[in-house]
């Protein structure tokens, strides 16, 4: 509800603006949170529980970017490096739908796999790499992959996520108990705050799905349905719960609108920012956080159930 009020407040032309750097401070702070969790929850998880999702998170980083590459290129028409540069970013992960993944499983009583983090993290640089990497094996790539790469793996994203991965894993549940009020406790809060700004930030992209075409809408929909789909079909074989298999899909269905641009705007300087970010940030976002999530759930419930 606070994702679709920022989309009113712009809709309606309101003066609403959320100040930037209390936007970077809740980034910061969500993404610290779910890394320190993670790796609380990992170092009590055993590694015979955690080898399997791995395995299947890894698969398909490198799976769906080959997909969507394919289907822009070939049904869509879309240019190598347009292509290329879409497909990364649906290669990669959306860490906010993956946070509104968790909220809404929990919100139902159930309790995803406290490692699912640590997958976020493994998702997030893969289909990224792959996707980068089609251009310059056709030879139509121009821009650094060096580059882009660096620019992924130093990311902030990156970097909060294995860093809170890395000290609640070392810290384990008791140390991290005496921060536990203010990383869990006001979790849901900072969130709230969050996804407002966010449907700020969608609605200003609105205006761009005229110049983005139907068939663009039609992927920006579709084909993450089919990737939550294999998602949840992968995630039970690799032993996640329903609610995890659920999260799982969400993470893999959704479209990268941080790391990924700044990759490809290195990587594939002639890829269009207006059709990957209208793609990932115009289309698939407000879908997985409307729709998709509880569609996913749904899936994950009847396959698993």
């Amino acid at each position: 509800m606070a994702f679709v009020l920022g989309i009113v407040a712009k809709v309606v032309k309101s003066d609403l603006e959320f100040p930037q750097p209390i936007y970077k401070a809740l980034s910061i702070y969500l993404l610290l949170a779910i890394g320190l969790k993670g790796g609380v929850e990992l170092s009590t998880t055993a590694f015979s529980d955690f080898i399997w999702p791995v395995v299947a998170t890894i698969s398909l980083g490198i799976l769906t970017p080959l997909i969507a590459y394919a289907v822009l290129r070939y049904m869509g028409k879309f240019d190598v490096s347009n292509a290329a540069g879409i497909a990364a970013h649906y290669g990669s992960v959306s860490a906010v739908t993956f946070i509104a993944a968790i909220s809404y499983a929990e919100s139902l009583g159930d309790s995803p796999e406290g490692f699912l983090p640590a997958l976020v993290a493994l998702l997030e640089v893969p289909g990224i790499i792959v996707a980068l990497m089609i251009p310059q094996i056709i030879n139509s790539g121009s821009g650094s992959v060096k580059k882009a790469l660096h620019e992924v793996v130093t990311g902030s994203s990156i970097i909060l996520l294995l860093g809170g991965l890395i000290i609640g894993y070392l810290a384990g549940p008791k140390s991290f108990e005496p921060v536990a009020p203010f990383f869990v406790n006001g979790f849901q809060g900072a969130l709230v705050l969050f996804l407002l700004e966010l449907g700020m930030i969608t609605a200003r992209r609105l205006g761009d799905l005229k110049r983005a075409g139907f068939f663009l809408l039609g992927f920006g929909i579709i084909v993450p349905i089919l990737f939550g789909f294999m998602a949840v079909l992968v995630g039970l074989w690799s032993g996640l719960s329903v609610a995890g298999s659920s999260v799982f899909a969400a993470m893999v269905s959704s479209g990268s609108y941080i790391a990924a641009p700044a990759a490809v705007r290195i990587a594939l300087p002639k890829a269009s920012p207006t059709l990957y970010l209208t793609a990932s940030l115009g289309i698939t976002f407000p879908f997985n956080i409307t729709l998709g999530i509880p569609l996913y759930y749904v899936i994950a419930t009847w396959f698993g159930g």
